[in-house]
């Protein structure tokens, strides 16, 4: 079978949708060699962020001049021609998108939604972004013949803001990458710590510093408690925000903003934590949480929304807007062995349905009942 990928994020974005877009690459060529998988490009990447292995995945790029120059039309309206040039059998827009125009319609379309959080938290957007966002998304929903939302919450949303029905959205979670799933030596654990100012103890948070993230209540929450936070995240204007909180009560040596952190840097980080926490307002999934689960992490999270999907028993939940309780939650994992100890059993359970191995033969089923009709 030849199975077409929409690349873009896949060598051009570095977190996020790029991630899952190298990880779905990575499973379904590892666990089904036996398929070719083109990679659609729309120009070439400043950085080497993916390299085909030339065996059975194969980056395609526009051919002409022409196309080249005008790259983003070439993505939209061209590249049906290359479908039809390569023999594909199926695409997949793994980030929300499907060509406009797509010649050889007869080729099986699946779409990949990761959040609708732009309809939900419109005040997050600009009216642009909204808008291009809802159309994008909005063309692709109802124009693929199948669409995979990467959580029952981001299923639901594509049911109600785009009146697609429920028996066309199949729910196919995320896993992370690999090198959250290693286990790293005692000693490069404490080095890495050592090499970014932490103290022996320290909580972790990951993500974008924004105001839908909610990190100032993690701030707020460990005001009075003997710990300290770290967090890990590209900066937002709601950055300055969280950096007054923390001056006005004196609180510079308690919260470090880490710069530099590579993913493997950030795998160790993970482990060296004695707690994550995640006091989200909203999110289509959260890896974060599962690259703790992977790390043997306890995890605090909120109530709600996908959060309970991707932590399941392996975290302790809180409502995001309640500061004083998920102060007492963190005092209560923090303190209590015996509470660490069942997060991170149940949290081992938990995290075999994030496996690479269940999650690509849910595609590769999903992938031959498309291809078959």
């Amino acid at each position: 079978m030849n199975i077409g990928f929409d690349a873009k994020r896949i060598f051009h974005n570095r977190t996020g949708l790029g991630n899952y877009g190298r990880d779905i690459t990575r499973i379904m060529s590892e666990y089904f060699p036996e398929n070719s998988y083109f990679l659609y490009n729309p120009k070439p990447s400043a950085s080497k962020l993916f390299t085909p292995n030339g065996v059975n995945v194969f980056e395609i790029s526009p051919r002409k001049p022409l196309s080249r120059f005008f790259y983003n039309f070439w993505r939209q309206y061209g590249v049906g021609k290359e479908l039809i040039r390569d023999k594909i059998d199926l695409f997949h827009g793994l980030s929300g998108e499907i060509p406009i125009k797509r010649k050889g319609s007869n080729i099986p379309v699946i779409v990949t939604v990761h959040d609708l959080i732009f309809l939900r938290f419109p005040q997050f957007y600009s009216f642009f972004d909204r808008k291009i966002h809802q159309l994008k998304h909005r063309h692709a929903c109802r124009n693929a013949d199948m669409v995979v939302a990467v959580s029952e919450q981001t299923k639901r949303d594509v049911v109600k803001f785009f009146g697609v029905p429920e028996e066309k959205v199949k729910v196919i979670y995320q896993g992370c990458q690999d090198v959250f799933k290693q286990a790293y030596e005692k000693e490069e654990i404490e080095r890495t710590r050592k090499n970014f100012g932490l103290p022996e103890q320290y909580i972790l948070n990951v993500g974008t510093i924004e105001e839908r993230k909610n990190i100032l209540a993690g701030v707020k929450a460990i005001k009075d408690i003997d710990t300290h936070l770290a967090i890990v995240g590209g900066k937002t204007p709601y950055t300055q925000k969280v950096k007054d909180y923390i001056t006005e009560n004196k609180m510079e040596g308690k919260v470090t903003f880490l710069k530099g952190v590579s993913n493997r840097d950030l795998a160790i980080l993970y482990q060296g934590a004695s707690l994550f926490v995640y006091p989200s307002f909203f999110e289509g999934f959260g890896i974060p949480i599962i690259e703790a689960l992977f790390s043997e992490t306890p995890v605090i999270t909120s109530k709600g929304g996908c959060f309970g999907e991707a932590g399941g028993e392996g975290a302790l939940y809180i409502d995001p807007e309640n500061v004083e309780e998920l102060s007492d939650a963190i005092k209560t994992v923090l303190f209590n062995q015996e509470m660490q100890k069942k997060l991170i059993e149940n949290g081992r359970k938990h995290i075999k349905i994030f496996s690479d191995e269940y999650i690509g033969s849910q595609y590769m089923e999903l992938y031959k009942m498309l291809v078959s009709k």
